[in-house]
């Protein structure tokens, strides 16, 4: 086989050194010279609130947490969300100019006829509504805080056989209702057009959270990169001291 000749590549020209310029060691220390560029993001100081973000995020991933909180972090997948809220937003609460216009209507004597299909909320309310078997479909948002308002909501949906989902978010269900925020909503009844894609939701809804043993798990318990060496290391040594006592 014939070996390919390829072309030899010049050598570099060495540079020449102007023997003007004295080249010094820089120093980096207070009042030196300027620090060269780096990643200062672990340094930055961020607003409170996100610390606390960020803390209960990792204790939660660190802690074992029980089911009834770990539930929570279960959400509808976004496809179905999207479904679900094009469909809760045909059943908003009327608005104040909504309400105004109905009142002025009803003054001049002009009532109308069809019955108005609106969303529920307020946790009471709701949580009257699952004991009665009112309510067809419950939503729950997945960052309520203080947890322990809405923690007992989905038991209760299970326990009366009714069907909920956990959603993202509380401020987008706020939407819904002319609220800033909403812990949860509930849906009794719909228009003949709307009962095919809510039986569909519902199916889901039991799927994924009725029936699902997989919610009711539970979670947390997942240590850091460091903790996880730091434990391999301790498990070595002692494999290491028992296979020293062995051969003796």
């Amino acid at each position: 086989m014939v070996k390919k000749q390829g072309k030899k590549k010049p050598a570099a020209a060495k540079e020449t050194e102007n023997p003007l310029f004295e080249k010094r060691e820089r120093n980096y220390r207070i009042g030196g010279n300027i620090q060269p560029k780096r990643d200062l993001y672990r340094y930055v100081r961020w607003p409170e609130y996100i610390q606390l973000q960020r803390k209960r995020r990792v204790l939660l991933t660190r802690l074992k947490v029980p089911p009834p909180i770990n539930q929570f972090r279960n959400t509808l997948d976004k496809a179905q969300a999207t479904a679900l809220f094009r469909l809760l937003s045909k059943y908003k609460p009327e608005s104040r100019e909504q309400k105004k216009t109905r009142l002025e209507n009803e003054a001049k004597g002009e009532k109308s006829k069809t019955k108005p299909y609106l969303l529920k909320f307020g946790l009471q309310h709701i949580a009257h509504l699952v004991e009665s078997n009112k309510a067809k479909l419950v939503i729950i948002a997945h960052d309520v805080d203080p947890i322990e308002l809405v923690l007992w909501l989905p038991a209760l949906c299970r326990s009366m056989n009714v069907p909920y989902v956990i959603v993202k978010s509380r401020s987008r269900l706020g939407l819904m209702t002319h609220k800033k925020t909403c812990t949860a909503v509930a849906l009794t009844e719909v228009r003949k057009e709307d009962v095919h894609e809510l039986e569909l939701i519902v199916k889901n809804a039991r799927a994924q959270f009725n029936d699902n043993p997989e919610v009711s798990k539970w979670g947390g318990g997942v240590m850091g990169a460091k903790s996880v060496r730091r434990q391999e290391e301790k498990e070595k040594l002692i494999a290491h001291e028992a296979a020293k006592k062995a051969g003796l």
